[in-house]
């Protein structure tokens, strides 16, 4: 009967160490931090793939909506964020990172900084709270852009189909060049306006970029010659796409940034 009691007894001690439920990370965006298709075996990664390593999964579950392509407008137009909006329970976190895309020309994904992107923003922002989540906004991450000379750049999705022959050519000097501008300032006046979390992963990605230097930039992104990859027999010079290392490299940076923004994740953050 004592051996009856104490299994119990581990039982009960057991169940209610576990949490009521699993907090849910939301990640909203682009191609920079998208699922990828595996299937292929592109080394092709967004860093939001790799975000729930460095969470512990027993109380926080990371869930990846961010898409190729998508701007804060074709999200929404799309239903997409009506869907993440169904699955937003109370306490649960929604990273939201645009901009890449919302600087395309195309009408289905353009939108305007300080109007429009700001609009979808702070849409997010609001609907989220009223869900009873709580929103971190982060403005797009950099591309490596060493260019001496601004290299026009019209779809980033069309580098997938590009070889390495087919990457431009261009003279590259010491300084990262930003290609965001307004983009990456209009996230944090909306941040600002609207008290919201905010974590700069244009700053951050730009730091790491320059402080690797032109050549170990490269080792971040789709940057391939030619027999290097299985996958990537022309080789590939993609300066937005991560590909693995890289897409752990900045999801354990945006991490370490997240906590440090809300000090209360620190409990089930991963440090490696």
């Amino acid at each position: 009967m004592r051996k009856v009691f104490m299994a119990l007894l581990v039982l009960v001690t057991l169940t209610s160490l576990k949490p009521d439920r699993l907090t849910t990370i939301f990640v909203i965006g682009d191609s920079t931090a998208a699922k990828k298709d595996l299937s292929t075996g592109s080394p092709e990664r967004g860093w939001a793939m790799a975000l729930q390593e460095y969470f512990d999964s027993t109380y926080i579950r990371v869930d990846n909506h961010a898409v190729n392509g998508r701007s804060s407008k074709s999200f929404i137009d799309e239903g997409r964020w009506d869907k993440v909006l169904s699955l937003i329970r109370p306490g649960d976190y929604v990273i939201i990172q645009f901009g890449h895309n919302d600087e395309k020309a195309q009408p289905a994904r353009h939108t305007d900084p300080g109007s429009t992107f700001d609009y979808n923003l702070a849409r997010f922002v609001r609907e989220t709270r009223e869900k009873g989540g709580i929103p971190v906004i982060m403005n797009p991450v950099v591309r490596r852009n060493f260019a001496t000379k601004t290299v026009k750049n019209d779809d980033d999705e069309a580098l997938r189909n590009t070889t390495f022959a087919d990457g431009a050519k261009v003279t590259e000097g010491d300084s990262l060049i930003d290609t965001h501008k307004l983009y990456a300032v209009a996230p944090r006046d909306v941040a600002m306006r609207m008290n919201a979390h905010f974590v700069d992963a244009n700053k951050i990605t730009h730091d790491l970029e320059q402080s690797l230097g032109v050549e170990g930039s490269k080792k971040l992104h789709m940057w391939y010659k030619p027999g290097e990859h299985p996958a990537l027999p022309q080789g590939r010079q993609d300066n937005t796409h991560y590909n693995i290392y890289g897409a752990h490299v900045v999801a354990g940076l945006l991490s370490d940034a997240l906590v440090k923004e809300i000090p209360v994740l620190g409990k089930y953050h991963i440090e490696k």
